[in-house]
């Protein structure tokens, strides 16, 4: 079952996970110093924040899948409609490692379809990847990566 995936990218951290735990009337199921996350079922959504350099708003959008099956259906959708998806497999970006592609919409808003396969103790792959990249100041990008490592 696939979970709709909202990242945004906030200011204030602490400021924004206190709203957004009064908003969800929940705690993150993920905190870390630059990032929290919430994994709701009502509304079924992977909610993620983080502060890492962007400016403040939407970072991307996605949908989280559950099985390879479901990734693999999708991505096989996006190949049909033509969307030029890009691959990304073992990715270690956000805490987590995953199997993913993204596309992007005409205005260029990135769109993630992911499986996780297991948490990692950095944002992002290996030491360099650890911190904001330059050229977007997140591990996300703000359009569809060009080569692996943390979103490009």
């Amino acid at each position: 079952m696939k979970r709709f995936h909202v990242h945004v990218a906030v200011l204030d951290l602490d400021q924004s996970i206190d709203f957004y735990s009064r908003m969800f009337a929940a705690e993150p199921t993920v905190k870390h110093a630059d990032y929290a996350k919430w994994m709701l079922d009502d509304p079924r959504i992977n909610f993620a924040i983080s502060s890492r350099g962007a400016s403040a708003g939407v970072n991307h959008l996605g949908f989280q899948v559950d099985s390879d099956a479901e990734l693999s259906a999708l991505r096989a959708h996006a190949q049909a409609a033509d969307l030029n998806a890009i691959d990304e497999t073992g990715a270690a970006c956000c805490y987590a490692n995953s199997d993913k592609h993204w596309i992007a919409d005409p205005n260029g808003i990135p769109w993630e379809t992911f499986h996780t396969l297991g948490e990692i103790p950095v944002f992002g792959q290996g030491e360099a990847d650890a911190a904001p990249s330059a050229a977007s100041g997140v591990c996300c990008p703000t359009a569809p990566p060009k080569t692996s490592s943390c979103c490009g």
